[in-house]
């Protein structure tokens, strides 16, 4: 699987809220959900390339997909 790239929470947030997530609890990690998924988000500047591939999996993306979205 290619690899995403290592991007800020901030834009990993973006690209969550264009597909419908929200942010519902942040603390040492940002919580967010679509009401039917949670995805946890490091506070990490930049989030760890192989994070955010599981993350994006999580959510339901391929790497291009997500790599779309940014």
């Amino acid at each position: 699987m290619p690899r995403l790239p290592g991007i800020s929470q901030k834009e990993a947030v973006k690209v969550f809220q264009k597909l419908g997530y929200r942010v519902v609890r942040e603390s040492g990690h940002l919580i967010m959900s679509n009401g039917s998924r949670r995805l946890v988000i490091p506070r990490h500047d930049p989030i760890n390339a192989i994070t955010m591939g599981a993350i994006a999996r999580d959510a339901g993306l391929t790497p291009q997909e997500f790599r779309e979205l940014l």
